[in-house]
């Protein structure tokens, strides 16, 4: 419904309608509309800035986490390197010298890394963030090449062990089982033949049935009867070495039998060509014999051999 407007007339004291004419309306519209629009202007003015100020306060309050994160994330990355640094250095200086290794070159250790990641060159205009990008990609590369390290050494830690276990390092007979050693390794005269000629191993006088000991782990080659050797165990123990126990009264092993160190061989005999209770030893390495003398580790007191050569095989000879 239109809105209805009235005059007060003084002449007839009654109030009359009035039609307002088109252009005052719209006079009155125009005057209205810029009242309302210049009170607007200001409150539309303050409600922006406002808004605008705490979108950009949210901003500011993300970018002060985020720089705080990446400080944290860069001193992990220091320490990070500093810890593969003393690995490193460990590496080098202790465990390579010791497993007889060379080092490893710092062009290995310092070897470059792949371009950017297609998922970050967004960001990486960025200096701080770009340098940050290729530093974990280094320490990444460098971790890498420390764990093949680490398996070089294992490796050959292993084989050292393996080596150390195997290779003859004992005497065969308990020292307070051994009468006499004689260790004339070379020529010297026979006692049976009567002739001189080249003796390549030790004698060991014991008493007969004394236990006989493998000196180093390995694999029995040989377990049979010899006209010089009478009764024989070979034991081959890899890398090289094999031992020999020769005249035994009796053995315990079977060919092809895995045998460790301070395992019963058999017992003294006098079996071949012997003219007394005693072991024939010899140490062959790659073919050839070799002065058993030098393998002896006889720095063992009694406790100590009983417990290397204690094991379920051992039982008494038969006389």
């Amino acid at each position: 419904m239109a809105n209805l407007y009235y005059r007060y007339n003084p002449k007839t004291f009654q109030y009359e309608r009035v039609h307002p004419s088109g252009k005052k309306f719209l006079k009155r519209t125009t005057i209205l509309f810029f009242i309302a629009l210049i009170t607007a202007l200001p409150l539309t003015y303050w409600y922006i800035q406002k808004f605008a100020s705490l979108e950009e306060q949210y901003l500011i309050h993300q970018n002060n986490e985020l720089y705080a994160d990446w400080s944290e994330l860069e001193q992990e990355i220091d320490e990070a390197y500093a810890t593969l640094n003393q690995f490193a250095e460990k590496d080098d200086g202790f465990y390579r010298t010791l497993l007889d290794l060379k080092p490893l070159p710092q062009s290995i250790r310092e070897a470059g890394v792949g371009g950017v990641d297609r998922k970050l060159e967004a960001v990486t205009h960025y200096p701080r963030v770009n340098l940050g990008y290729e530093r974990v990609e280094k320490l990444k590369h460098q971790v890498q090449v420390e764990q093949q390290s680490f398996d070089e050494l294992s490796l050959k830690t292993d084989i050292q062990l393996s080596k150390r276990a195997t290779r003859p390092a004992i005497l065969p007979l308990h020292e307070k089982e051994l009468i006499r050693l004689h260790t004339t390794f070379g020529n010297r005269f026979h006692p049976l033949l009567r002739i001189w000629r080249d003796h390549r191993g030790l004698d060991m006088t014991a008493a007969k049935g004394t236990p006989v000991f493998a000196t180093g782990d390995g694999i029995v080659s040989r377990a049979d009867y010899s006209d010089t050797y009478g009764l024989v165990i070979y034991i081959d123990h890899g890398f090289g070495y094999e031992t020999r126990y020769a005249h035994l009264l009796k053995y315990e092993l079977k060919l092809r039998q895995e045998v460790k160190r301070g395992q019963l061989v058999g017992y003294v005999g006098t079996t071949g060509q012997s003219d007394a209770y005693h072991l024939h030893y010899e140490v062959l390495f790659n073919g050839t014999q070799v002065n058993p003398i030098y393998f002896f580790q006889r720095d063992l007191d009694h406790k100590e051999y009983q417990k290397l050569v204690e094991h379920p095989t051992y039982k008494a000879p038969a006389q």
